[in-house]
């Protein structure tokens, strides 16, 4: 598995570099923002997952971040930055990362986070277009539509928006949902179930549209079409 590691603290950087190659990742290094451009838009990398540290120089992470989703650049990215509010996080995942990791950090959490990126759970299927009620999803692509109107979703928020789609009005509970978009794994807590579908229901108050993810008291979360 071949990673990008985008980093400017050069001593930062060697420490998770040499952890991600004794794990028997392929690492290659950029310091600054120019230099990720140079590589992360360059497909024939074939990079598997990005490493992105928001504040660099010449370029910061976001217009990295937002540079790879416009020439459609579908790469899992995990940010890692020393911003940790919640409007931080958010503007993170709003420009396309998958994931977001406050600094410190410990090099365990890192590495699970990497792996739950990385992995496909066996139950999300590969449909090229999906739809319910008013809404259409290009798994593919990442693309939810409504009545014309295009977002594109974080790898995550794909997932989890084609499990509603799959089977509308069916609810589903919190560890349902983490077997079934994070494969049932350990190192992922119940708040990430909670936190994805804050994203999708801020993602369907972008585009307009009136079915919404009720919560279903007692029970989990569900689609529904709008009365």
């Amino acid at each position: 598995m071949r990673i990008l590691l985008i980093e400017d603290d050069k001593n930062l950087s060697a420490a998770i570099a040499d952890q991600l190659q004794k794990e028997g990742y392929i690492t290659d290094c950029c310091y600054d923002g120019e230099m990720a451009l140079s590589y992360a838009l360059n497909p024939e990398y074939g990079y598997d997952i990005v490493l992105l540290d928001r504040m660099l120089p010449i370029i910061d992470g976001l217009n990295v971040l937002k540079a790879m989703r416009q020439k459609q650049i579908y790469t899992p990215v995990l940010m890692i930055t020393g911003l940790g509010e919640l409007d931080d996080k958010i503007d993170g995942l709003d420009s396309g990362a998958d994931d977001y990791l406050v600094k410190p950090f410990l090099v365990k959490e890192l590495l699970a986070r990497i792996r739950a990126l990385t992995r496909r759970p066996a139950e999300i299927k590969d449909k090229k277009v999906l739809t319910a009620f008013d809404l259409t999803l290009d798994a593919d692509h990442r693309r939810l539509t409504y009545q014309g109107h295009s977002v594109i979703l974080t790898q995550k928020e794909n997932d989890l928006m084609q499990v509603f789609i799959e089977r509308p009005d069916k609810t589903y509970s919190r560890s349902q949902l983490l077997w079934k978009v994070w494969g049932g794994s350990s190192e992922v807590e119940d708040g990430n179930v909670d936190n994805y579908i804050y994203f999708l229901r801020k993602r369907l108050l972008e585009l307009g549209c009136k079915s919404s993810i009720k919560t279903v008291y007692g029970a989990g979360y569900r689609l529904e079409e709008a009365p």
